[in-house]
């Protein structure tokens, strides 16, 4: 391990496990309301500035992170020396993005991360504006159907009496709820930031940087100086401490399998270059 991942790796560690849930800003709520990224408004969101999910951070950055962490990943790899430009750097950032898809996106259906929702007991639920909910099938939370009850009369019988309440034109998109809710932006932040710092290892071996390549350098250090704030507000103020630590666990775990291929790749060119200098 390099030494530029062994820091973060410890930055890491005293974000999202040292300091959580001693600093949680959120521990003394009940489990049913404690804050996700994806729920309702913060309920801290007012007095504390990091609580709010439209800040820039979580607006512009956090919300495209693995897009982020992709351009500052292949603008050091591509601008770098041609000893550097190895498929085994470049096979971690393939199997990552790999795993990133499988946790968030797809998984033969739903993302792995819904179904680990489920799994713990969480439901598909619909809020009404009289402050109630709507339990629904899974499929209309894996769907992100924008529900009302003129889309969906069927779905609103039981709140019948109540229907005048509802604003003109109003619809919503149900979500899930309850269960163990892995943090998903601890997640990706911890695997995005143990990437970007492995990454620069080879470029802080070198003894001299093209321009290209010392900006590249130079947007990669910025962009794990965002990460690891952007993991400091999250541990803060939002998911229960076992979310995010299962979160920074997954982190974890998707970075070492993203090593693997690396490994299998160096094995392979590995002697191929030897017979050719030979």
């Amino acid at each position: 391990m390099s030494s530029s991942t062994r820091i973060a790796f410890s930055a890491l560690y005293w974000n999202c496990v040292s300091r959580n849930p001693v600093f949680s800003a959120t521990q003394h709520l009940p489990r049913y309301i404690q804050p996700s990224p994806h729920s309702s408004p913060h309920p801290l969101q007012k007095s504390h500035y990091w609580a709010n999910k439209r800040t820039w951070l979580n607006v512009y950055f956090i919300k495209q992170a693995w897009g982020w962490t992709t351009a500052a990943f292949l603008l050091a790899w591509a601008t770098g020396p041609p000893s550097a430009r190895t498929l085994a750097r470049l096979s971690r950032w393939v199997t990552a993005t790999g795993t990133w898809l499988l946790f968030t996106a797809w998984f033969f259906g739903p993302a792995l991360f819904d179904r680990i929702l489920l799994a713990s007991g969480g439901e598909c639920l619909l809020s009404l504006p009289d402050g109630s909910f709507l339990s629904l099938t899974p499929e209309y939370c894996h769907t992100r159907t924008a529900l009302s009850p003129e889309t969906h009369p069927a779905l609103f019988a039981s709140h019948s009496n109540s229907l005048t309440s509802f604003p003109s034109e109003w619809r919503t998109t149900p979500r899930l709820r309850k269960g163990h809710d892995v943090s998903g932006h601890i997640y990706l932040l911890t695997l995005s930031i143990l990437l970007l710092a492995q990454q620069l290892g080879p470029s802080f071996a070198l003894t001299r940087w093209s321009p290209p390549h010392a900006f590249a350098v130079i947007a990669n250090c910025v962009l794990l100086f965002l990460w690891l704030l952007a993991s400091g507000t999250t541990s803060v103020y939002f998911h229960s401490p076992q979310e995010k630590i299962s979160g920074y666990l997954l982190g974890l775990i998707c970075f070492a399998v993203s090593q693997i291929p690396a490994q299998l790749v160096y094995a392979w060119t590995k002697p191929a270059e030897k017979l050719h200098t030979s």
